[in-house]
């Protein structure tokens, strides 16, 4: 056997225990098609343009709701923002979110404690759930609101079905944290 033979048979070996070492449906997630993908709203692009888009398309708020797209704006952390799911309220200062490339790069994290530590009650700063802590963590970040599955833009008013008639359709997804 020559060198060039052990090298490629080599290769191949190493490229098929890859292969079955990586799970055939994993996936490499950013926050907002994820987001996008789980709570129905139809926003695409970077997740700090989702509360602007959501103007006129969706409700718009400061009280949690089940479905509901937490806004957070974009900071020097997280230059892009970043946009998770409440999958549950405990509280209305503390829910459970289902989001993306957050505690880990790409990857999907499942009903994490988040905390409305805002002054103000009204979830304008908000601490969330970092894996490699293994909680809450020091930081607190800036966040714009709730964004509805629905046209009404009434915090209190009782969710409605609705079809997004003029969704944006670019291409511009990109993690933000």
């Amino acid at each position: 056997m020559n060198f060039k033979s052990v090298t490629a048979r080599f290769a191949l070996l190493v490229s098929c225990a890859l292969m079955t070492a990586t799970p055939a449906m994993a996936q490499f997630w950013q926050c907002a098609p994820y987001a996008r993908q789980i709570s129905g709203i139809e926003i695409h692009g970077n997740a700090n343009t989702w509360w602007s888009q959501a103007a006129g398309h969706y409700g718009r708020g400061h009280t949690p709701r089940v479905g509901a797209v937490l806004a957070f704006a974009a900071s020097g952390r997280m230059p892009l923002g970043h946009v998770a799911m409440v999958s549950e309220v405990v509280s209305d200062r503390e829910v459970l979110l289902t989001h993306a490339n957050w505690s880990r790069r790409g990857g999907v994290e499942t009903n994490v404690r988040a905390v409305d530590v805002s002054e103000a009650g009204d979830w304008s700063r908000v601490k969330v759930w970092y894996g490699p802590v293994g909680g809450l963590g020091t930081s607190a970040y800036a966040a714009n609101g709730f964004i509805y599955a629905d046209r009404n833009n009434d915090d209190q008013a009782p969710l409605a079905p609705m079809t997004l008639a003029s969704a944006d359709t670019s291409n511009g997804d990109s993690a933000a944290f």
